[in-house]
Formats: C-alpha cells, sequence, structure tokens
C-alpha cells in the first residue's frame, strides 16, 4: 500500500507586512485574547481571501460562477505535472512551444505546475514582473482534460502597472470558463525532486469566497 515518505511545503506564510498583490488588503494578525488576561490565546486573524498561497475559485473573475466551497475537491488534490520553466526572464509569456513536449505527459485530473523559479524575488518589486501563462497554452492543457493550474508567481495572467496595460486577465476567465481554478504564489517547487507527485491545494471554506488561502503541499508517495 503506497504511503507518504516525504512532504514539501510549498506555501508561503502569512503574516502583517507579506507582500500580497497590488491594491489587495494586508493582514493583520492582532492578539485577541492572551493566555496572561484570558487562560487562552485566540487571534484576530484578517486577511483578504487572494492572501499568500492561495486558489481562486471561478468566481474570482466570472458573475454566478462557483464559489470556492462548493468546488469538488477533487479539483484540490492530484498527480502534479511540473513544467521547468526556470530559464524564462521578466514578464516572458509560457507560450504553447515551451510546454508542447511536456504536455504529452498530461492526463485528465492532473495539476499543472509552472516552475519559473520566480518565488526568489517575492517580497520585492520584480515579483510583480513575473512570467505569464499565454491563453493557448493554457487552452492546450484545457484540452487535455486539466483543470487545475498554479504557479510561483502573483497571477497566471501578467500583473499591469503603469508600463503594462490590464489585459483583461485571459487565462484567469478561460480556466473560470472551464469550472477549473488556480493556484498562486506558491514556492519551494525546487524541492519536488521526485516524480509523480501528489499535490495538495485544499483551502479554506470561506462562505461564498472567491478564492482562499491554502496550504499547498507535494507528497512523495512510494509503495
Amino acid at each position: 500500500m503506497p504511503h507518504v515518505r516525504r512532504i514539501v511545503d510549498l506555501s508561503h506564510t502569512i503574516g502583517p507586512g507579506m507582500q500580497v498583490y497590488p491594491g489587495d488588503p494586508v493582514p493583520t494578525l492582532i492578539r485577541h485574547c492572551t493566555l496572561e488576561r484570558d487562560g487562552y490565546n485566540v487571534l484576530d486573524v484578517r486577511i483578504g481571501s487572494q492572501s499568500g498561497t492561495h486558489v481562486d475559485a471561478p468566481a474570482h473573475l466570472k458573475a454566478g460562477a462557483a464559489t470556492v466551497e462548493r468546488l469538488a475537491l477533487e479539483l484540490f488534490v492530484g498527480r502534479g505535472v511540473v513544467f521547468d520553466l526556470r530559464e524564462l526572464v521578466a514578464r516572458q509569456r509560457i507560450t504553447r512551444e515551451l510546454i508542447t513536449s511536456r504536455a504529452d505527459d498530461v492526463a485528465p485530473g492532473d495539476i499543472a505546475v509552472f516552475h519559473t523559479g520566480w518565488s526568489r524575488h517575492y517580497g520585492t518589486d520584480a515579483y510583480y514582473s513575473h512570467p505569464f501563462l499565454d491563453p493557448a497554452a493554457c487552452a492546450l492543457l484545457l484540452d487535455r482534460g486539466v483543470r487545475t493550474f498554479c504557479l510561483d508567481a502573483p497571477s497566471i495572467d501578467e500583473t499591469p502597472d503603469g508600463e503594462h496595460i490590464d489585459a483583461g486577465y485571459p487565462v484567469h476567465h478561460l480556466i473560470a470558463d472551464a469550472g477549473g481554478v488556480i493556484g498562486e504564489n506558491l514556492c519551494r517547487l525546487d524541492r519536488i525532486d521526485f516524480p509523480d507527485p501528489l499535490l495538495s491545494l485544499l483551502p479554506i471554506a470561506l462562505e461564498a469566497g472567491d478564492g482562499a488561502p491554502t496550504r499547498a503541499v507535494a507528497m512523495e508517495l512510494v509503495e
């Protein structure tokens, strides 16, 4: 019977001062109760639905679409297919040509993981100039049955700024239209040095949530 030999934590820690997507709320953690005063500890936790390592539900950008607590849990657990894209530079597109050879290994229910190495810039302005997925590459994987897409950057689409226009988040819309989910702000993908990792991105069940933080992990299974 298979068992878990190793678990790799792919998640950033959520806390005050952490980097967030431009315009999103900055998390605050306040001591609501303390051992000294109340006999127990309780934190008052205030975070955005897209804080830290998180998943996007279709409702993030699609009116009337499924919210995070209504999605099938099978979307958040599956075999990870890692695309090694660490040679990419700032704001480079992840094109169909860059993933075609590995895409042949993808099967329905797999989780596509784009390892750009961009988590090394986390906490700096350079983090927002990340590589991003091209719609044609997204469509290729959707056609192969992928419904869960992850990367080690703040967005699967290009993050706009004063010099780069808002393109309307086309990949977000493609995945939402297919009923899929997106995992963003993953880290430590270089530690997945074993084949066929079992990924878990199970999110907090936020009521009517457009997304939610997750403790994303990759597990090595052995017989």
